[in-house]
């Protein structure tokens, strides 16, 4: 019987599902450390992984493994260069968790333009004793500008949301989307410079690639209104989060709501110490229902990669598929 390991804890259906195929080594506490990590792949097949990082060093140490499965869209935790030279195979889970994350953005983008939980964190410290005409006043969405960057599904499903509150939409993407998209959303494609400039909501919704580290930085965010706000649902490393801090600390732009962070679940103290930023753990995808199927498409991925079920051979949502078929090198 084929092994594997499930670093990460997930569902205990989904591990007994694993194990009508697989010898299941299951991680179901914290987080690997790396040496650990390589020790339990030592021996395996393939892997279930949320995040862990996996380059050349790691796959040198498991000469069997063939496949990786990411429970993620993103997948930049895999060194896909490593994956092809050794000819093993990298998964992840998209679509499933378009329209949750999207809520999730949704959501963020509102509590920063509206201070949400700088007014609640005010509250509950005991310093609300009147009403006042000038108290936490935020910005409107409603017949707003929307400034999406990163056109993708996720990205799209902002757009579409956009529509119920009378909001022209710009966007800028590595490649211009669909004419029927454009229309079908009434979106304008614009460059980087210009969605900054106009955008009085910017949505960040781009995968991260060595050429997207700091999209947004200290000169992108000068070009934004001081009356904007800037939602990054994408991944860390993509804002330099030192540069919004201090821009949010001099009200430069209005607000901020993250929910993805440099070197996380670290996170760049200066952050802490701004009141203008809604700041979650990387939840977005975090309904019951979209993690149970991000869970099931991961391990959809393994057991097909490895031969095995009414799938055999052929996974869903192939990373590298050339790699498909050929012996671990």
């Amino acid at each position: 019987m084929q092994k594997i390991l499930v670093a990460r804890s997930i569902f205990p259906d989904v591990i007994d599902r694993l194990k009508q195929y697989f010898d299941v080594d299951a991680n179901q506490g914290d987080v690997l450390p790396a040496d650990e990590l390589k020790r339990r792949l030592a021996d395996k097949d393939g892997a279930l992984t949320a995040g862990e990082m996996i380059g050349a060093d790691v796959l040198a140490a498991a000469p069997r493994l063939r496949v990786v499965s990411n429970m993620a869209v993103g997948y930049n935790n895999f060194d896909m260069a490593a994956f092809n030279a050794a000819n093993v195979l990298g998964t992840n889970t998209p679509d499933v968790l378009n329209e949750s994350t999207a809520d999730f953005g949704w959501a963020l983008m509102m509590a920063a333009a509206r201070r949400i939980a700088e007014s609640e964190h005010w509250l509950r410290a005991g310093q609300w004793q009147k009403w006042s005409y000038d108290g936490f006043l935020g910005s409107d969405l409603y017949g707003s500008t929307l400034g999406v960057v990163g056109m993708g599904r996720i990205g799209q499903a902002l757009a579409r949301r956009a529509k119920g509150f009378n909001m022209r939409v710009i966007y800028h993407n590595r490649s211009r989307v669909a004419p029927q998209i454009e229309a079908e959303l009434n979106a304008e494609y614009v460059s980087k410079q210009d969605l900054l400039r106009r955008a009085d909501h910017v949505v960040l919704v781009l995968p991260y690639t060595k050429e997207n580290h700091h999209t947004i930085g200290a000169a992108e965010l000068a070009l934004m209104k001081p009356s904007a706000t800037l939602t990054n649902i994408a991944r860390g490393g993509i804002v330099d989060d030192a540069a919004l801090a201090q821009a949010l600390r001099e009200k430069r732009i209005a607000a901020a709501g993250l929910d993805v962070f440099e070197g996380e679940p670290n996170l760049n103290p200066a952050l802490l110490d701004v009141p203008n930023v809604v700041l979650t753990p990387h939840i977005a995808s975090a309904t019951e229902a979209t993690r149970r199927a991000m869970a099931n498409l991961a391990a959809d991925n393994l057991i097909a990669a490895l031969g095995e079920g009414p799938r055999a051979g052929q996974p869903p949502n192939p990373i590298n598929p050339d790699v498909l078929g050929k012996a671990r090198s």
